[in-house]
């Protein structure tokens, strides 16, 4: 059985890795595959995890059913069906639960776990670990040349395509923005200064959740002029860095960027930090947001924590659902939006690295919707200026 492990190498740095668990021996082109997503392609301890986890499934589903995992991508569909019905702490056979059982894994869960085997098996075939004519059965493959011409523009260079051939349909489901009535509600709902300090940040400067439990006390710039620090940046502003941190926080993007604080932030932070003086353990970590009620007090707080808050949170405010740590960073972009901001200001904010990665967290408000179409002239005011 194969089974996901976490690896510290000697420099500190940890990552994922898959484990034979009778030989406990790693599986080694499962290994060399995560330690170049991890150190090569720069992704984070937790990518490594997801991918460890998919990895590990389709290789126990290829031990499972007698298949060669090599070339094992032919029956992906009954890897699929695998997926769907058994559950993870299921026994050593290959049989699945029957018809009428309800599924184990949603839709999307399957093709995160596709999309990670792919990536493997596509690895494997570049160091020649796996036959070439396997990414044929992954993908479907098209060049330039069935393209009309007004769709190939003006270069002419012969390019390839690749559409992944197995993908479930998964039911639309977005992200919406938490409200500012729910955000007052749940800033209200806060027994400390850290944890509005946290809330803050995700709302009113839109940090994902590691990136706010990641931030370390020399990413805050609070001065109006800077430059005695270094900085060029004018005014309060925090700097968002990818970085490796011990509690396991990691900027999704890798673009530093800079990204202004307004005097409700700058508050909070003057609070906190009057907070964070009666705990002498704080005092020797660098980072911002630190466990100032549970063991290890001082500590840097996990993202983990973070959800735990707003949970709890949302308990207390007694909100008529339930908010994620995410829906406040959307709130951030289609607040942004709704008050004249132009999608590139979003996009730079929010850390993407392009627009369309942006267009997804802008949620327009019925008042900005109302008004956009009470700004096109009715016909009948058209027709005057005509007659005229």
């Amino acid at each position: 059985m194969k089974s996901a492990f976490p690896v510290v190498t000697p420099s500190g740095e940890r990552y994922w890795t898959v484990l034979d668990d009778e030989t406990m021996e790693v599986v080694p082109a499962a290994d060399r595959f995560l330690r170049n997503a991890r150190f090569g392609r720069d992704r984070a301890e937790s990518t490594t995890e997801a991918y460890a986890r998919s990895v590990a499934l389709y290789l126990r589903w290829c031990e499972r059913t007698g298949r060669d995992w090599t070339v094992a991508a032919t029956d992906f569909g009954m890897f699929m069906v695998w997926l769907k019905f058994t559950p993870a702490g299921a026994g050593s056979g290959p049989v699945v639960r029957g018809p009428g059982s309800r599924p184990v894994r949603a839709e999307r869960r399957i093709n995160a776990v596709l999309a990670a085997v792919r990536g493997f098996l596509r690895f494997a075939i570049t160091a020649k670990e796996v036959p070439g004519w396997v990414l044929a059965v992954l993908y479907e493959l098209a060049d330039s040349r069935d393209l009309p011409a007004e769709a190939r523009g003006e270069d002419t260079g012969l390019e390839y395509r690749m559409r992944a051939q197995h993908r479930l349909s998964e039911p639309d489901r977005p992200v919406d923005r938490a409200t500012d009535t729910e955000t007052v509600a749940l800033i209200r709902a806060c027994r400390s200064a850290r944890d509005r300090l946290l809330v803050l940040l995700m709302a009113r400067a839109g940090l994902r959740r590691s990136e706010a439990v990641g931030l370390r006390r020399s990413d805050m710039h609070l001065l109006v002029d800077n430059s005695s620090l270094g900085c060029r940046v004018e005014g309060a502003h925090v700097h968002v860095h990818r970085r490796e941190n011990p509690n396991g926080a990691w900027a999704k993007s890798r673009r530093t960027r800079a990204v202004p604080l307004d005097f409700l932030v700058v508050q909070a932070l003057d609070q906190y930090a009057a907070e964070r003086a009666d705990c002498p353990p704080a005092t020797l970590c660098d980072f911002l947001l630190v466990n100032l009620f549970r063991d290890p007090v001082g500590a840097p707080m996990r993202p983990d924590a973070v959800n735990e808050l707003i949970d709890a949170l949302c308990e207390r405010a007694r909100l008529e659902r339930h908010l994620t740590p995410h829906m406040c960073r959307h709130a951030f972009a289609s607040n942004i939006a709704d008050h004249g901001g132009e999608l590139d200001e979003v996009q730079t904010l929010l850390g993407h690295a392009s627009p369309s990665s942006s267009a997804p967290y802008l949620h327009p408000s019925t008042d900005r919707l109302r008004a956009a179409v009470e700004r096109v002239p009715s016909p009948r005011e058209l027709l005057a200026e005509v007659s005229r």
